[in-house]
This record gives structure tokens, C-alpha cells and sequence, in this order.
């Protein structure tokens, strides 16, 4: 297919400075979600519509919104941004230098823990690659790829559950399960159950019970309705401290995840156990499609999982007991 020879340059730039305003509904938001000042953002889609000869965007009340050839733009943005990222990178590699800045967002317990290792391995092996890194849970770290403010996201989703964070809203986008990591019950020193080399969830049927954030309470219900009870929850706090410190209390007793647990030493007066279920939760990158081609992109995931490997294998850090 020959290309129009009146279609105009584009530069990824007014892609994204588009693609904001639509998802923002204003050039000041916009602004601030890419680090623009506000008249930047204004004169890009100002030297924007002049080149194409139409409106990009128009008003309506207090709000922008895109036009039609403004929704055109901004439908194709993600995919044009991350085709241009691969052909860089493959010509960088070409080069000699495998360079580039990857954005990743993660969960809150990766940041003490994954995070370091991955930083670690970049340093030493490919130094050429930096990293920017936010936190945030699965929903909107995915959100952020999708409006690529990010290019990969760390997430992590309960095999089975009804919160699976892998659902329709990572529909279009690429994610591959990166590792798992055990989930380990949290129990107050003297506690009867603190003998037991693994713990069945049923013998804890009478317990009170600390909950975490919503994915995971709906979780743990899933799990206790399969062990036949429901648990009485106390509490709920997605506060990894908070929430053993509530169980050295003797407030309740509580399920997190491993790297949770290992994100900071156990406060005192609380024991881990293994479940005898095995329960996990996977972890999983998803990135834009396609993401995966560019070689700063590739150069993450690869040591991102072998940091995911380093933290989630059994007695690497999320202490047993105490």
C-alpha cells in the first residue's frame, strides 16, 4: 500500500500530548500526567491542527475532548509509540549499545524487595538501560500501560479467584506470568497452631482474622469458603506493618504474601507458617503489545524475572518463624 504523501510528520510527542488530553479531559491534566508545562502542551496541538489543517480537540463546557481526528490519533498512539521504541532500540543494539529507559510500575511490596535486585542486575550487566519506577497496585499499574505512562507493569493475580487482576483489563496488551510466590500464615507468638510444621486453614475456623486490600480479602474469603467457614474479619488494612502488628496484639491472625513478609524484618511477637493448601499468587508482566520487541524493554524482563526468582524462592528472605 502507498502511504499519502500529504499525511504530515508525527512525532510521538503530540501522539501522547493527544492521547492525554482524551484520557484527562483537559491540557492542564494532560500536562501534569507528562511532566509538560501547560503552554508546552497548548503549543504542540496548536503546530499540530495547523499541520493537519483540522481541530484535534475542542471544548465542550469545562472540559476538552478530542475530535474525530483527535480520537484517530489517540486510538493509534500506543501502538505507533511502542513500534517507534523497537525500531530504536534494534538500531541501538545494531550499534553496539543496548540502551534506553524502561518505565515500570509495581505493586507496593516489590518496591523493598524485587526492585533492588532488578536495579542490581541492570547496573552490572547492562548498565546502558535505566529504569523510572512508581508504585501502585495491579489496576491501575495495567491503567498505566494502557495509556503508556508505563511500559511494563509488575503485577500479581490469585489463580482462580473472582479479583483475577488478569481479567478483560489486560485485553490487547501482552502479559507473561513472571513467577509465584507463596502466601504464608502471620500468627501471634503462642498461638497453638505455631507448632505445626504447616497449618490447614480450617483449624483456624475460629480465629479472628485480619484482611488485606479488596483483591486480596476477596481471596481469602474464596480460600476459608473452600476450607468450609467464613472468617470473622476483624480488620482490613492493606498496611503490611499494620497488619502484623495487629497480630502480635493477638488482634487476629492473617494471611500476605511472601515478599510482603520479606519486605521488612517480622515485627516481634509474630510467627510465619507455610498453608498446607500451598497457596500462591502469581506474578505476571504485562506490557503494550509488541513491547517485548524493543531491546531495553526485553533486557527488564529478563532480569526482572530472575529478580522475581531471587525473592520468591522458599527461604530467600520471608522468614518462617520467629
Amino acid at each position: 500500500m502507498q502511504v499519502p504523501t500529504s499525511l504530515p510528520d508525527l512525532s510521538v510527542a503530540e501522539l501522547r500530548i493527544v492521547k492525554a488530553v482524551g484520557d484527562t479531559g483537559s491540557v492542564t491534566a494532560a500536562a501534569a500526567a507528562l511532566g509538560y508545562s501547560q503552554p508546552a502542551v497548548s503549543q504542540q496541538l496548536r503546530r499540530l491542527e495547523s499541520r493537519l489543517g483540522m481541530a484535534v480537540v475542542e471544548r465542550v463546557g469545562r472540559r476538552m475532548r478530542l475530535t474525530e481526528a483527535g480520537r484517530i490519533l489517540a486510538r493509534h498512539a500506543a501502538s505507533i509509540t511502542t513500534a517507534l521504541g523497537a525500531v530504536a532500540g534494534e538500531l541501538a543494539d545494531l550499534s553496539g549499545g543496548r540502551t534506553g529507559t524502561v518505565r515500570l510500575v509495581g505493586f507496593p511490596s516489590a518496591s523493598p524487595t524485587v526492585l533492588p535486585r532488578l536495579m542490581r542486575r541492570l547496573a552490572e550487566t547492562d548498565p546502558g538501560v535505566s529504569l523510572t519506577y512508581v508504585e501502585a497496585e495491579p489496576p491501575e499499574a495495567v491503567a498505566a500501560v494502557r495509556a503508556d505512562r508505563a511500559d511494563i507493569a509488575l503485577t500479581f493475580s490469585h489463580p482462580g479467584g473472582g479479583t483475577d487482576a488478569h481479567g478483560d483489563s489486560i485485553r490487547g496488551l501482552d502479559a507473561r506470568r513472571i513467577g509465584a510466590e507463596d502466601l504464608l500464615l502471620v500468627l501471634p507468638e503462642g498461638h497453638p497452631r505455631t507448632t505445626d510444621d504447616v497449618v490447614e486453614l480450617e483449624a483456624l475456623a475460629a480465629d479472628d482474622w485480619i484482611a488485606g486490600c479488596p483483591r486480596c480479602r476477596s481471596h481469602l474469603l474464596d480460600s476459608c469458603a473452600r476450607s468450609g467457614f467464613l472468617p470473622r474479619i476483624r480488620f482490613e488494612t492493606d498496611n503490611v506493618a499494620a497488619v502484623e502488628q495487629l497480630v502480635a496484639q493477638q488482634v487476629g491472625v492473617a494471611t500476605l504474601p511472601r515478599l510482603a513478609v520479606a519486605s521488612f524484618p517480622l515485627v516481634a511477637g509474630v510467627v510465619t507458617r507455610p498453608l498446607a493448601s500451598g497457596d500462591r499468587r502469581e506474578l505476571h508482566a504485562v506490557s503494550a503489545r509488541g513491547a517485548a520487541r524493543v531491546p531495553a524493554v526485553a533486557t527488564v524482563l529478563r532480569h526482572l524475572e530472575s529478580a522475581v526468582a531471587e525473592m520468591t524462592t522458599a527461604g530467600s528472605g520471608a522468614p518462617g518463624a520467629k
